[in-house]
């Protein structure tokens, strides 16, 4: 199936920081970049990290399955195997979750496995795994 890609542009704090969190830990390619910002391709989408450092913060949360989840948030969707295997990365990197992996929805329509963890500017990101992909949009 071809899905439309998207493009998300966001803030961080610093452009290494940003360099090492999205392209060594989390494995984005790099794409194009200047001193002001840096194109990331994030599972076939672009995402891009901009240098403004006085646009950084937390956002709000909103509760959902008993966890404050951050409103502005980004993220994928993976089969559940690479869901595990970054989990596991994470994890092994020392990365302090906002919402630790687990499953949310248990024996609901929607099920999944779900984590959020911040990148080093405070920006929220949820990666997410449902066991069937027709679950992805369940009501």
């Amino acid at each position: 199936m071809d899905i439309p890609r998207f493009h998300l542009a966001f803030p961080v704090r610093d452009l290494a920081e940003a360099r090492a969190f999205y392209g060594t830990l989390l494995g984005c390619p790099e794409g194009r970049s200047s001193e002001a910002w840096i194109d990331f391709d994030f599972h076939g989408h672009q995402i891009v990290a901009h240098l403004a450092p006085d646009e950084i913060g937390r956002a709000a949360t909103s509760p959902v399955d008993g966890h404050d989840v951050p409103v502005r948030h980004f993220g994928a969707i993976l089969a559940p195997a690479a869901w595990a295997a970054l989990a596991a990365r994470l994890t092994a990197a020392g990365t302090r979750f906002v919402i630790e992996p687990h499953t949310r929805f248990k024996g609901e329509a929607g099920e999944q496995s779900t984590m959020f963890f911040l990148d080093p500017s405070g920006n929220a990101l949820e990666f997410k795994a449902f066991a069937d992909d027709a679950m992805v949009f369940a009501r």
